[in-house]
């Protein structure tokens, strides 16, 4: 393929519009960058899978004014036994306005996200997957399956697990290959509650693996091993013939909402950019679903690049911004890769983990191992590297009050902000990209903070010439 030198018609290109790249082309709109998503599938996925929104998850969507949409079409649960299934409650008190899981249709929040893209001016087009594309110094030609050429500055790989960015960009995928197969479905039940329930604490004992579990209406989240089950994508039969194996019944089990399989890989990109090019989500990382962690820690990475590639196209970007993307979330995905592989042995049937998962489940009764858990999972207990300084410096800002009502409702605009009690700093030349709140009685113990757009605390402190410093640091230099 040819990298032709002519004129970007876009700013930046995404491969895939599931949650991460849909995330992603509303963040860069934000800030008016010209956006196409192109998705391989024509259309929407149709199985209803529910999937979790973690606290961290939660929070980033009321920063951008989405919360009530979501909240309205998913069940709020409570934040905790996420760790390896070890049912301990959560700890009082965590650092969150929204201290909950939301179980929530995959369906319903992909199609939310991509809506939100659309009304903010993104295009989205269907059945066109990214075949080719070749960089240069100033751009990403890129090659459709159908032969067709398109022109960007930057391109973004959000194509999940078998991502065909990350292949033809040539960066390895190290890790472990999967041991394991779990099938995984929704499915009715016939059988009686209760029988069911008594069933399953039984086989619990034993089976760390399985889970059965209600969902309302008779539907139930069915987990069981898959040995001796073929490659080809799992039937109800199979369903079937696993839970006669294990429980003896198959529970009357009935009308499948989605069936699939999962293995216990875990890898990691080694590198999240190369040049023009950029990698997120599933396309970056792969690990088990243990704790419910994968969506997540995809819509995550996108808050963390949006902003910083919007600035690189917008060309206020200070020279190193897009590097941080790598040096932040590379370590976070580390972190997700151990601890869901950490899980997975807590959950083999084998002496040995056993011992250890009792272990665990005793020192869960300490709040502070409970709680370090939750965080972790959650990740409301990252705090990226921005050098030596107070513990809140690069970690999150809760949602808390402010004279306007909450913190995040200040944050739609996906922009800077500096939260000022002592009314005598100024956001400056950098008043284009960094918005302004003077409010002595903000819930804070501390005089000043810079967010990011992402929220993340970038500065904390009362000196304008400090402050200054640190604006040039992320926000470039100021504006006229």
């Amino acid at each position: 393929m040819h990298s032709s030198h002519t004129p970007a018609t876009v700013d930046v290109i995404i491969a895939g519009c599931g949650p991460t790249g849909a995330v992603l082309a509303a963040e860069l709109r934000l800030h008016g960058v010209r956006v196409l998503v192109l998705e391989q599938d024509t259309e929407p996925v149709s199985y209803v899978r529910i999937v979790g929104l973690h606290i961290r998850s939660i929070e980033l969507l009321a920063m951008r004014g989405l919360l009530d949409r979501v909240l309205a079409q998913g069940r709020q649960r409570p934040a905790g036994g996420f760790f390896a299934a070890i049912p301990k409650p959560a700890p009082e008190g965590l650092d969150s306005a929204h201290a909950y899981l939301l179980g929530i249709p995959q369906p319903v929040v992909v199609d939310l996200l991509e809506n939100h893209a659309i009304d903010l001016g993104a295009q989205v087009r269907r059945g066109c997957a990214v075949a080719g594309f070749e960089q240069d110094d100033e751009g990403v030609t890129v090659g459709l399956a159908d032969g067709r050429q398109l022109r960007s500055r930057y391109l973004v790989g959000c194509d999940g697990a078998r991502s065909t960015v990350r292949k033809l960009l040539g960066v390895g995928f190290p890790g472990v290959p999967s041991r394991t197969a779990t099938l995984m479905g929704e499915l009715e039940m016939s059988a009686p509650q209760e029988e069911i329930a008594a069933a399953v604490a039984e086989i619990q004992k034993t089976h760390r693996t399985f889970s059965l579990g209600p969902f309302g209406n008779g539907v139930y989240r069915v987990v069981v091993p898959a040995a001796g089950v073929s490659e080809a994508p799992p039937t109800l039969d199979d369903f079937k013939q696993q839970l006669r194996a294990i429980a003896g019944t198959d529970f009357g089990v009935h009308s499948p909402r989605w069936l699939s399989r999962f293995g216990d890989a875990t890898r990691l990109a080694e590198r999240y950019r190369v040049g023009r090019v950029l990698l997120a989500g599933d396309a970056a990382h792969i690990h088990p679903p243990a704790g419910g962690q994968g969506l997540n820690l995809g819509v995550q990475d996108a808050f963390n690049l949006g902003w910083k590639l919007a600035a690189q196209v917008r060309g206020w970007a200070p020279d190193t911004l897009l590097d941080t993307y790598q040096a932040e979330r590379h370590p976070v995905a580390e972190e997700v890769l151990d601890n869901t592989r950490a899980q997975m042995e807590l959950s083999s049937t084998g002496p040995g983990p056993q011992a250890v998962r009792r272990l665990l489940t005793d020192l869960m009764d300490f709040d502070e191992v409970n709680r370090y858990l939750i965080e972790k999972i959650t990740a409301i207990g990252i705090r990226y590297d921005f050098g030596a300084g107070p513990d809140l410096l690069g970690r999150r800002l809760r949602d808390i009050d402010v004279k306007q009502g909450r913190l995040y409702d200040l944050l739609h605009r996906g922009r800077g902000l500096l939260l000022d009690r002592t009314e005598r700093l100024t956001t400056g030349g950098w008043s284009d990209r960094v918005d302004y709140l003077a409010d002595p009685t903000a819930a804070l113990d501390v005089p000043c903070v810079l967010l990011r757009p992402d929220g993340h605390v970038a500065w904390i402190g009362d000196d304008q010439h400090d402050l200054d410093a640190h604006l040039t640091r992320w926000f470039g230099r100021p504006g006229g």
